[in-house]
This record gives C-alpha cells, structure tokens and sequence, in this order.
C-alpha cells in the first residue's frame, strides 16, 4: 500500500528557502516505490512560485493562496495547512527546522496525533528501516531514532542534505480554496527585517563571523567586505550583540541561530561552548584571534594568530584576486 509523503514548503523575500528542496531530497531518501510525494505551498501572490517548486516535486503542489497569507502568522498557517492535510491523510511530513517548521511542526504533530523529531541532520535507510539523527545537548552528543507506527513529522537542519534535483517532468499544481479563521488572536501588521544581508544566515554556504574582537559597530565592516566578496553571510557571537555591536538577529550560538555551513570564519571570537554550540557542526572552521591560547583554535581546521584589521582585508584583497582569475 502506497503513502503519502508530504513537505511543507516554505517562502522569504518572496523567494523559495533552500531547505525546502533539502527537505525534498530527505524524503526522496526515505521513500519507497509507488509512494506519493506533495508538497504544500501557502502564501500570497505564490504562482510563480509554484510552477519553480513543481520542477522538484514528482506528485503535486498544492498552493493556498491567500491575503491572509502573506506575512506568516501561526494560527493562519495552521488553518491553511490542516485544510489540505486531513485531505492527504499523510504517511510523514516534512519541514526545515527554521523559525516557522519549529512553530507549526509540534501543532501539525498534536494535530494528526504523530510522532515528532525535530533538527535531523542526517538520515540511514536499510531495507524498511529508516533511522533520524540529530544532535544532542549542543552537539556534544548524537542520537538515532525511529519512528515504530503512527504519522509522522520530521523537521530537518539547514544544509545538511543535498538540494532536490529536478524532475523528469513538473508535478501537477493543485489550488485549494481557504477561508481564514474568523477571529484571529494576532494580526501582522508589519514585518520589518533588521538584518541587511544578501544571504540567509542558516543557509549560507560561507559564514563570516565576529565576536567581542570587532571593538564596535564599525568594526563588522571588514567582515561584510569579506562577506561579500565571498558571497557568505554575515553572523555574531552573543558577546558582540550584548555589547551593542550588531542586532541580534545576527547571533550564533545556543540561543541564536545554528548554522551548518561549508566554511564558518571566526573573527575575534574566543570560542564559547555557547557559541561552539551554534557553528560546530559547519564543514570547515577558520578562526582569526590575537590570543593563540583562545579555545576557538581547539576546534578550528584552520588558525591565523593575528589582529583580525590586520588579517581580514588581506584575506578579502586575495579572495578578490582568486576570484577575478
């Protein structure tokens, strides 16, 4: 008998988000032949959109379009996507482990009485077993789980699973009609995005980051400069956000943001286990620290001692030289 895999997509900047085709290809890895995939795409003024997503999906796309939808609001969300999902009667549904999947993942979960994992970073299939990791105790620790009956919902890491590819031909897309709920208990007024940069900080393939070492606001610029030159975001310890430097939106650690990037560059940070617990997993790690005894360097592939105002504009001069040959 065949099931029903389901991924919820998700939209920013008026842009499909990355981890929505890496949640396609976690469930590509899971799936059996014959087994249906959809994916359900909510927002407003998303058509365009569906038509990109539908190149990746191999069943359908399912798209509420709605005013209602255009900034994201739980309760809306939550309406919008039990609607189309008690009429799939899904088998597993996926989200990205960001803002939004950690919010409406445990709701869908309580919703269709499913078991849960949150934040896998990997996945191991034999036969009809199928086993989740995720982290532990800010990844000090890694644990294997699997589900034993019942729906299911996962939500997956950031760049930590390849991109979907696309398909031999678009999967068919579906509108479904959507009627707000009457009295909702919040109302979006306005969305206002303090961070400036080009990349999604969770999703950047290159991360450039600052600690307490960039002395003040002024200090980041040598970072974005490199940022840009490397086409990576732009993050922080919390050590830089408390001392006013940058917005916290910017911060990485155990209580900001956890990225997994390919290359994660440390500038004058002295290496927290808060902060270790946000970037450790990333592909490869440089740090640039004055101190040579700073903890950063115990987990670095790669070490420059030196002033990061010394070292990071020679890096970006070079970068540009490497790039423009």
């Amino acid at each position: 008998m065949s099931k029903t895999y389901v991924v919820i997509a998700e939209v920013r900047g008026g842009k499909l988000r990355q981890v929505t085709l890496e949640a396609i290809q976690a469930v590509a890895s899971v799936k059996e032949n014959g087994d249906q995939v959809a994916a359900i795409l909510l927002g407003h003024q998303v058509s365009a959109l569906a038509d990109d997503l539908a190149r990746f999906v191999s069943g359908q796309v399912l798209v509420v379009d709605h005013s209602a939808l255009e900034a994201y609001n739980s309760e809306a969300y939550f309406a919008a996507l039990t609607g189309v999902l008690d009429t799939l009667n899904p088998h597993a549904v996926f989200f990205g482990h960001t803002a939004e999947g950690r919010d409406l993942a445990p709701m869908v979960a309580a919703h269709l009485n499913a078991g849960q994992l949150s934040d896998v970073i990997a996945i191991e299939k034999s036969g009809a077993d199928v086993s989740y990791n995720r982290p532990l105790y800010a990844g000090k620790v890694f644990e294997k789980k699997r589900f034993t009956d019942g729906p299911q919902v996962v939500t997956i890491r950031p760049n930590n699973f390849p991109s979907a590819q696309a398909c031999a031909s678009p999967a068919e897309i579906v509108k479904k009609d959507y009627a707000p709920p009457a009295a909702l208990r919040s109302v979006v007024k306005d969305v206002v995005r303090k961070t400036s940069g080009k990349v999604d900080l969770t999703e950047a393939k290159i991360v450039v980051s600052g600690g307490r070492g960039v002395k003040s606001s002024d200090g980041f610029k040598p970072l974005e400069q490199l940022a840009e030159v490397l086409n990576a975001a732009v993050g922080a310890s919390r050590g830089a956000c408390d001392a006013g430097y940058c917005d916290y939106a910017m911060q990485i650690g155990q209580t900001g943001k956890v990225v997994t990037p390919e290359i994660y560059i440390a500038c004058g940070i002295s290496g927290a286990i808060q902060h270790l617990a946000g970037m450790s997993q990333s592909r490869i790690i440089i740090a640039i620290n004055k101190d040579p005894e700073a903890p950063i360097f115990k987990v670095a592939d790669y070490g420059i001692v030196g002033d990061l105002f010394d070292v990071v504009p020679l890096l970006t001069e070079e970068f540009k030289k490497a790039l423009a040959g």
